[in-house]
């Protein structure tokens, strides 16, 4: 986000103040010919005005929306949409009683803690108010979408502790309560809890950083035949450029017995391909059960009816033999293994905080080659780390030729407030670190290429993610790829290929990073 303005395909720019005149938004990249309309927009703003019920703001406002350009004869003109709010209830005095508190539903502290200063009477970025124009701005995201037959609907799923339930989840609900929970249980529960605080009451919990919470619902936002295991929470690690740990908290690992009752409701539903996560699965169980109990969660897991178990992400510190001889016994879990290994020199590696050194690396991956047949590794790694000169980011790249890590994320270092590195001498300008991460880029896109290459003629097992139109042919992930972040497997059949189904697809080409073949029959 560069100052009020966000996106990329439709870039919004929001503008106004609580207490000012007005609140407003300015949409471009909103093609021509979309039917739009004022009505279209306010439904949505209808939604969040204010003075609806007892547990938003008393304020008064109509929240009327006109359209100040960008539409004509109730469809987009292809310039930018700009939309108004008018206030109509704004006391700018009203808000002496709070300069030197902060309001808990707004951003006032935060504000306050970033540039020391804060208006106090709504302004800026820290007044909800300022919700207006993302909605507005959303509205028509929607109707776009709309267009394109897809639908977003959003629902509040947890209040102060309590959350939804699976089994009672109705969408239609939501619009029945207050707080627009898709759960009428939930909703009367947590609107009596409002009540009770609202009364003066003191509030049990309402999230702690440092602890993590068992229970409610888990609604997948995947499709149905995949799902990630979150199996911890937090990060103890201290890495130099990170700020997860302030963010997260403490590495906190969940219960066996939850994770083992959410895998078997996933694998119920019909899940066949899970994905066990966490900012470090190896330290999993270290910090409940005084040991690291990856392998043994691992082994239960490959009790249940799932077909791939996929890892993410092992640090090399903690990789040891116990858990490499687990994935290698199990034939459920995949012979691939998400590292994140940020660099290969010695002194980065030492300004980062990581305790591995260059030699430990190399031995671990030539034991997890050796031990794992067909092992395919993604990684991540840092370019323009204070105190990377040429010498450290050569070594980084004879690296990757040497080793050839089939999959890697590369990341330009940016300076994070709050981090150590981000204090460091010897910073990297933008633009040399810029052209590193091109570099490496296109050295990893060889090593990629070689690795597809040795791929033609092999038949590989696939999993089915349905057909894709403008290509013509049905898509799936090998074994080698991760959804979302490695390539895809492009292939012809027969017949009828559904969502979910396990194939073996005969690899004969590849394009531009992904493979393409035929089902073997």
């Amino acid at each position: 986000m560069a100052g009020s303005t966000l996106g990329t395909i439709l870039r919004v720019t929001t503008w106004g103040e609580s207490h000012g005149e007005g609140i407003g938004v300015v949409v471009d990249g909103c093609p021509a010919g979309l039917p739009l309309e004022e009505g279209d927009i306010q439904s949505y703003l209808n939604r969040r005005k204010p003075g609806q019920s007892k547990f938003t703001t008393a304020r008064q406002e109509g929240d009327q929306v006109e359209i100040l350009s960008g539409v004509f004869g109730g469809r987009t003109t292809g310039t930018p949409i700009a939309l108004e709010v008018r206030n109509t209830d704004q006391r700018s005095h009203d808000y002496s009683n709070i300069m030197d508190i902060y309001r808990p539903g707004h951003a006032d502290y935060t504000f306050d803690q970033k540039y020391g200063f804060r208006d106090y009477r709504g302004g800026g970025r820290s007044s909800g108010r300022e919700t207006i124009a993302r909605v507005a701005a959303g509205a028509i995201a929607c109707r776009l979408l709309e267009s394109l037959g897809i639908t977003v609907r959003a629902y509040t799923r947890e209040v102060g502790g309590i959350g939804i339930s699976r089994e009672r989840f109705d969408l239609d609900e939501m619009w029945n309560n207050r707080l627009y929970m898709p759960d009428a249980q939930a909703a009367a529960r947590a609107e009596t809890r409002l009540e009770e605080l609202m009364a003066g009451g003191t509030p049990h919990r309402f999230g702690d950083i440092d602890h993590t919470e068992e229970d409610g619902a888990r609604i997948p936002a995947t499709p149905s035949y995949t799902a990630y295991l979150k199996i911890a929470e937090g990060c103890d690690h201290r890495c130099a450029f990170c700020i997860i740990p302030k963010l997260r908290g403490r590495y906190r690992s969940r219960t066996m017995e939850s994770l083992l009752a959410e895998a078997k409701t996933l694998a119920d539903a019909g899940v066949k391909e899970l994905i066990v996560i966490a900012q470090d699965i190896t330290r999993y169980g270290i910090d409940l059960y005084h040991k690291r109990m990856l392998g043994e969660l691992l082994t239960e897991l490959c009790k249940l009816p799932f077909h791939w178990i996929r890892l993410h992400y092992l640090y090399p510190d903690d990789l040891d033999d116990a858990l490499i001889d687990v994935i290698a016994r199990e034939p459920k879990v995949l012979n691939y293994i998400d590292i994140p290994l940020q660099h290969i020199n010695d002194g980065i590696l030492k300004r980062m905080c990581r305790r591995s050194t260059k030699a430990e690396i190399l031995a671990l991956l030539a034991k997890l080659r050796d031990r794992l047949p067909g092992l395919v590794l993604r990684t991540s790694l840092i370019c323009g780390l204070p105190g990377e000169g040429k010498a450290e980011f050569e070594e980084l790249c004879e690296f990757l030729r040497e080793a050839r890590i089939e999959r890697a994320g590369i990341f330009q270092f940016s300076p994070e407030e709050g981090t150590p590195a981000a204090e460091m001498g010897d910073q990297v300008d933008a633009a040399t670190a810029e052209r590193r991460v091109e570099l490496v880029v296109e050295l990893q896109s060889r090593v990629m290429d070689a690795f597809n290459g040795e791929r033609l003629g092999e038949c590989l097992e696939g999993l089915c993610e349905g057909f894709d139109a403008e290509m013509g042919c049905y898509v799936g992930r090998t074994y080698a790829d991760s959804p979302d972040v490695d390539g895809k497997v492009y292939f012809t059949a027969g017949g009828l290929v559904p969502a979910g189904a396990f194939v073996w697809v005969r690899i004969t080409g590849t394009s531009d990073g992904d493979l393409t073949g035929e089902i073997e029959e």
